[in-house]
């Protein structure tokens, strides 16, 4: 594994950047009453467009036809039929473009295909929310206005740019109820300032844990464990670093977020380190994915909903080799964990025995992760083989095995 892979960030990164003085711009120029509400949904759209242009170049279109897709069909259908529509449109569209872009010879240095994906895919949460809340009865869509004053909101929900290229789902009434009242809304410098800081830290960290790990080269055997915690654990620095930096940006812009509703808090992060079971830990990650997969999948799925909701999952993240295999896997781990720590728990009874199991289980957790992780990121079957065969696989085919005999252990006692 070469440690120089973990030194690029996500793409989009230079563009979240750059979007924080423009959302300043926004919150002023609607604190000072200088738009109206229909300026400032041409000022959300319009900034969605450009920054698409700017991040994406020509691939732009491909965000754009499923957008005006989505608010085609809401426009045109009744509500009971719009929920089916908009998800067939959107997830069809999402995977063409999955399976077009992987199956071209693409530059390796341009990252425009994969900024395009990222913001479809945060396009089909933004659109399977908005009519679920419709089919749910949650909010009811005001068609009896013209269709531009109908159809304005809705485009700017989808392509406004604080979340364009990332950040945490935000519905639509409360978007809309965000920018009818943001002029209103108390300077957000404070909040903001904080969410960089921590930003700034969680940077530091991860280009420290980078340069402590520059002069290590290969592994062997028992001693690719520590190698694949390091490499999960610098990707889940990026991964906080970014989703901070999107809830900053949505706070400079007016759109405050309710408690609990970002992608990560100082609560969050402590809770993603330091517990032990992998529940607890699938439930945190990624917040308001988790929800939505939780309201989308798990909810409506009558058989299996644990084992649909990630297969779900790695159709929405693209279908490739390590997607299918890393998700799986998250799946059946998940399906140990609530079997095994019950187990293991009723067994710790004095409080050194539950310190060791504690600690031990976060260990066996922390690996566990690391190893979906760096699965989920793999691209190719035989990167994937290499991961498959080496001695990582050790935990999971343990929790796995250790599944398989609980399962078999409850069919007994039942029998």
């Amino acid at each position: 594994m070469c440690w120089a892979d973990l030194l690029v960030l996500l793409p989009a990164a230079p563009y979240r950047l750059a979007a924080f003085p423009f959302a300043a711009l926004f919150h002023h120029l609607c604190a000072s009453r200088r738009l109206s509400l229909a300026a400032r949904y041409i000022f959300l759209l319009t900034g969605g467009c450009l920054f698409a242009g700017t991040a994406m170049g020509s691939y732009a279109v491909l965000l754009l036809i499923p957008a005006a897709g989505s608010v085609l069909v809401l426009l045109s259908v009744s509500p009971a039929c719009a929920h089916t529509r908009v998800f067939a449109l959107q997830m069809s569209w999402q995977t063409l473009c999955h399976l077009g872009l992987s199956s071209q010879e693409l530059d390796p240095q341009d990252a425009r295909p994969a900024i395009a994906l990222s913001a479809i895919m945060l396009l089909t949460q933004k659109a399977t929310s908005l009519v679920l809340d419709i089919h749910e009865g949650v909010m009811r869509l005001q068609l009896g206005q013209g269709l531009l004053q109908c159809a304005l909101p809705l485009c700017s929900y989808l392509l406004f740019f604080p979340v364009l290229l990332g950040g945490p789902l935000c519905s639509f009434s409360r978007f809309r109820a965000q920018a009818e009242s943001s002029g209103a809304l108390p300077c957000p410098l404070r909040a903001a300032g904080q969410r960089c800081l921590c930003a700034l830290a969680l940077q530091g960290l991860r280009v420290g844990l980078v340069g402590g790990l520059a002069g290590r080269q290969g592994c062997a055997g028992l001693g690719c464990l520590p190698c694949l915690w390091a490499r999960a654990l610098l990707l889940r620095l990026a991964y906080y670093w970014h989703w901070v930096l999107d809830e900053a940006l949505l706070e400079v812009a007016g759109f405050r977020l309710e408690a609990g509703q970002g992608d990560l808090s100082v609560r969050d992060l402590w809770t993603l380190e330091t517990t032990h079971r992998l529940a607890v830990f699938t439930r945190t990650w990624n917040k308001s994915t988790s929800r939505w997969l939780r309201r989308l999948v798990f909810q409506r799925c009558l058989a299996q909903p644990l084992l649909a909701t990630f297969a779900f999952s790695a159709w929405w993240h693209g279908l490739r080799p390590g997607q299918v295999f890393g998700f799986l896997c998250w799946a059946v781990m998940v399906e140990a964990d609530y079997r095994i720590h019950p187990f293991l728990s009723a067994w710790a009874t004095s409080q050194g025995v539950k310190l060791l199991y504690r600690g031990t289980t976060w260990v066996f957790m922390q690996l566990i992760v690391a190893y979906i992780l760096v699965a989920v990121e793999t691209e190719s079957f035989s990167l994937l083989y290499l991961l498959w065969t080496s001695c990582n696989s050790i935990l999971p085919l343990s929790y796995g095995f250790a599944l398989l005999l609980l399962l078999l252990a409850k069919k007994l006692k039942q029998n």
